[in-house]
């Protein structure tokens, strides 16, 4: 069963987003903010994809991501922006796998997520 990380400090989005996944068939474990990503990565270094909010307290998206990028346990795992900040341009920045704009379009989710953890 493919393993996805949300990473989202609203919770209400990332309930939703857990209950939709795990219908679909993905395991999920979710975090509040980069840090807590972080140190969820450490335990358990297994996830097709990190689906990253950008703007969090503690750490946000990009605090995460130049992390995440040091730390060879968790390097190679895709990222998926999730966010509502007008930040597109910031991709190359963050060096993201892909961008799903909030609301989440739940087909479209499936769509980005699928190649990365089925390799379809």
């Amino acid at each position: 069963m493919p393993s996805v990380l949300i990473v989202e400090d609203d919770r209400d989005t990332r309930e939703m987003l857990e209950r939709f996944l795990e219908l679909e068939g993905y395991r999920v474990r979710t975090a509040e903010n980069g840090q807590r990503a972080l140190e969820e990565l450490e335990r358990d270094a297994q996830a097709c994809v990190i689906l990253l909010d950008l703007m969090m307290p503690v750490m946000n998206g990009w605090q995460f991501r130049e992390a995440q990028v040091r730390n060879p346990k968790a390097a190679k795992i895709p990222v998926v922006v999730v966010s509502a900040a007008g930040a597109r341009d910031q991709i190359p920045r963050i060096e993201a796998d892909g961008w799903i704009s909030k609301p989440v379009d739940f087909d479209r989710l499936l769509q980005t997520i699928g190649p990365l953890c089925h390799g379809t």
